[in-house]
């Protein structure tokens, strides 16, 4: 049964779409000088090193992750290869309005998902606290001038945003309500490396069509490899952490309220770089996804 959201587990759900803001940004930054399958596959083989003195035992043959390849095999297809592929080859091929926008919807479809394949109610909280939180996205994209919505126009990439946040749903209810062996869910890293070997297997996959379907090539040097290190440390292994325990502490439904913060913080990252303020429309934008959140965890009272 998922436990009420307290303040520990906020903070832990906060933590991920803070990194992922960044990696948006570093991202869009690198787009030039590596192929987004490419870049995927690089993050997590980065990832899976960065692991694997604190989880490596699940990778013995006597281990329960074998007799359990179905699932991790599908939860690496969804959280590491399709979920990243995905949000990379948009940001090569969209504007970042657009993606943005298009990832405001993960909320509602984490309920859908919920709804239709897992058998989850969907409680008036829940569709209010949705109603507030893509409001609040809606506040950042539009910077408080609702006009600018108008301007938008939808492009074939993306497609690709709508691919990777209905691939995010699937996972997060998987990694919720899917019973992974005991002794690997009781060890974050073994957990993680299990996704990530068969992740890699997927997103290798992509990354040859990709060498063999387009003109693809890499620019090493100093900023892509700085930029690497950044998206395999922080939005692979420590995101993933927060949210793994996050997700199984509060449901996915929930959890799924405080992807919309990535926005917000992706809105202030660049701020910070051009070195323009925070504007009072950053705090509107705040105070109705706070509010999506917390009116989406409310628990009914139960009548004695």
């Amino acid at each position: 049964m998922n436990q009420r959201l307290t303040p520990g587990t906020a903070a832990l759900l906060i933590v991920p779409p803070l990194l992922w803001a960044g990696n948006a940004v570093v991202g869009r930054l690198v787009s030039g000088l590596v192929p987004p399958m490419t870049l995927n596959f690089i993050r997590w083989v980065l990832a899976l090193l960065i692991l694997l003195p604190l989880g490596w035992r699940v990778l013995r043959s006597s281990s329960s992750l074998w007799p359990a390849w179905r699932h991790f095999a599908l939860l690496g297809l969804l959280g590491v290869g399709c979920y990243n592929s995905l949000q990379y080859l948009a940001l090569k091929t969209s504007t970042a309005l657009n993606v943005t926008l298009v990832a405001s919807s993960i909320p509602v479809w984490m309920l859908l998902v919920g709804a239709v394949f897992f058998g989850q109610r969907i409680r008036r909280q829940q569709l209010g606290g949705a109603a507030l939180s893509v409001a609040g996205v809606l506040v950042v994209l539009s910077r408080g001038d609702w006009t600018l919505l108008t301007q938008i126009r939808l492009v074939p990439g993306d497609f690709y945003v709508l691919l990777a946040t209905l691939s995010w749903a699937f996972y997060n209810w998987m990694l919720s309500l899917a019973k992974a062996p005991d002794d690997i869910r009781s060890n974050w890293a073994a957990l993680l490396i299990g996704q990530i070997v068969f992740g890699l297997f997927w997103s290798g996959l992509f990354a040859g069509a990709e060498w063999t379907l387009t003109p693809a090539s890499i620019s090493w040097g100093w900023p892509l490899i700085t930029a690497l290190l950044y998206i395999a440390v922080g939005p692979a292994v420590i995101a993933y952490r927060c949210w793994g325990l996050g997700v199984q502490r509060v449901g996915p439904a929930v959890a799924g309220f405080f992807s919309n913060l990535a926005p917000l913080f992706t809105a202030l990252l660049s701020a910070a770089f051009l070195g323009e303020m925070p504007q009072l429309f950053h705090a509107l934008a705040f105070m109705l996804i706070a509010g999506g959140i917390v009116l989406s965890s409310r628990q009914r009272k139960v009548r004695a």
